[in-house]
């Protein structure tokens, strides 16, 4: 082998102006995918870090940016299109009240889905308690089941949600599932025959192209949503996926984690973010849009839902990152607290910009983040920017041992942010993400009690702790240096 090496060296070598040749292709390449790169038109920091991979690493570094490379999706058509399809019981526009805010209409700008209310928001802890009210809502289903997931396990806790849509979808209910093709790797079509048997529809959000050349491969952009909508009446969504790692019942180091079960009119927002994404996946029809049993006129109307709510999708079909403004514009607005709960905490400048403000201006600004996440780089990433914040003032806590899955923020006393998205470039640009907005004292109240019992159970970063050069500050320096492509 080694002397093959070597002829084939000594070959090439002896054609004419053979470096010359290699410069050129090497430096073509290059401008060819920096022009690429640079129309993509992400945040200068992330255009370079890509554009230096890929001088330092002429062929390893293309083979990255094929597989995980910015790349756009168009879905503007659906969801411009969407509020006006089938939807003649759900406001289109902001309401001329109170509940009209600022926030509101930033929301309705970015997502095309206008705020609504809920007539009940009930907050579930952690895996066991949501996947029995899940199993619940979907033994007690009369019409259809759509659910949603980014990691849906074939073990105990899969197979149990899976079993109860069997039996739904042999009594003649409708049940379409769709998973995310990276996330839900693990599921086969042994596990899926009986559900399919049934009757039911599954689904693979973007499927990977590994073996199909002319395509590039999805393994960026997945859909990091959590939905169930039972009947069109009752939804659930938040941080938790459906897994064994996330029951507590079976698991004593399960996630810790949040998620929500809703009733009122909202809950027509979150079917059309599903029957959104669910067309997408599928290519079938947008008349799936004006079936009357996806949006049954028995639904509350906005005016008897008491819960100010709004849903909040961001993803790579749009590039004015709702849920990412949001926060930002929430943490501006903000008085006099700022509460902030992620497992992964890689913020941009806005974000980090508006935090330390808010903290500088004597606001109670708390993060609070896993001890030690389930990736070691992205906690050395989120810690390279703790010494910012915390001279800043803001109060910074680890919650361990169990890993911290929870995302859920609080705005003073009336607003709060709870889903799937996490505070980081990946959930506010490169995947499908769900969260909820609430306008509401009592709801929010109930949020931070839950809180602040995570705050008092977490160990508060000290200003001065250990800052060794080769154990924290370089290895915290070098993880941040990646943050744009996190």
């Amino acid at each position: 082998m080694r002397e093959a090496l070597q002829d084939l060296w000594t070959s090439l070598s002896s054609i004419p102006h053979v470096a010359q040749i290699l410069a050129v292709a090497y430096v073509t390449y290059l401008l060819v995918l920096a022009c690429y790169i640079v129309l993509q038109k992400r945040e200068p920091v992330a255009t370079l870090s890509w554009i230096l991979s890929l001088a330092a690493l002429p062929y390893i570094g293309l083979f990255v940016f094929y597989l995980f490379g910015p790349q756009k999706i168009v879905r503007q058509r659906l969801r411009r299109g969407r509020s006006r399809e089938g939807m003649s019981t759900y406001d289109a526009v902001c309401p001329p009240d109170a509940s009209c805010t600022e926030l509101a209409r930033v929301g309705q700008a970015t997502t095309g889905l206008s705020p609504s209310t809920a007539t009940d928001v009930d907050w579930l802890l952690d895996g066991a308690a949501t996947y029995a009210a899940i199993i619940d809502a979907i033994g007690k289903a009369q019409r259809h089941v759509n659910l949603e997931y980014y990691i849906f396990e074939p073990d105990h806790a899969g197979t149990a949600m899976r079993d109860a849509l069997v039996e739904r979808a042999r009594a003649g209910i409708k049940v379409r599932l769709l998973l995310d093709a990276v996330g839900s790797s693990k599921v086969r079509k042994a596990f899926l025959r009986p559900l399919l048997d049934a009757g039911a529809e599954m689904a693979w959000f973007h499927p990977r192209q590994l073996l199909k050349p002319l395509k590039r491969p999805w393994l960026n952009m997945r859909t990091h949503r959590k939905l169930v909508v039972v009947d069109g009446n009752v939804a659930f969504t938040g941080g938790i996926n459906v897994t064994d790692e996330e029951d507590d019942s079976r698991n004593p180091n399960a996630y810790r984690d949040l998620h929500m079960r809703i009733r009122g009119q909202v809950v027509h927002s979150l079917q059309l973010v599903f029957l959104e994404d669910w067309i997408y996946a599928t290519g079938q029809g947008a008349e799936l849009f004006e079936r009357v049993d996806l949006f049954p006129a028995d639904v509350p109307t906005r005016a008897q839902g008491s819960i100010d709510a709004q849903v909040l999708v961001s993803g790579p079909d749009s590039a004015w990152e709702p849920i990412h403004r949001l926060h930002v514009a929430a943490i501006q607005e903000a008085k006099h607290r700022v509460w902030l709960v992620t497992p992964y905490f890689v913020p941009g400048e806005a974000a980090r910009m508006a935090l330390t403000s808010a903290a500088l201006g004597g606001l109670d600004v708390r993060l609070m983040v896993p001890k030690q996440s389930d990736s070691r780089f992205v906690t050395l990433a989120a810690r390279s920017y703790f010494d910012e914040l915390l001279e800043a003032g803001v109060r910074i806590f680890e919650y361990g041992p169990r890993m911290l899955h929870s995302k859920a923020f609080i705005a003073d006393d009336d607003t709060c942010i709870v889903g799937t998205a996490n505070f980081d470039h990946r959930s506010f640009r490169l995947n499908f993400e769900l969260s909820m907005m609430y306008t509401d004292p009592k709801l929010t109240g109930e949020l931070e009690a839950i809180l602040q019992a995570e705050f008092d159970s977490a160990g508060e970063v000290q200003p001065i702790r250990d800052r060794s050069l080769w154990r924290k500050r370089l290895p915290e320096a070098f993880a941040r240096l990646a943050s744009p492509l996190l």
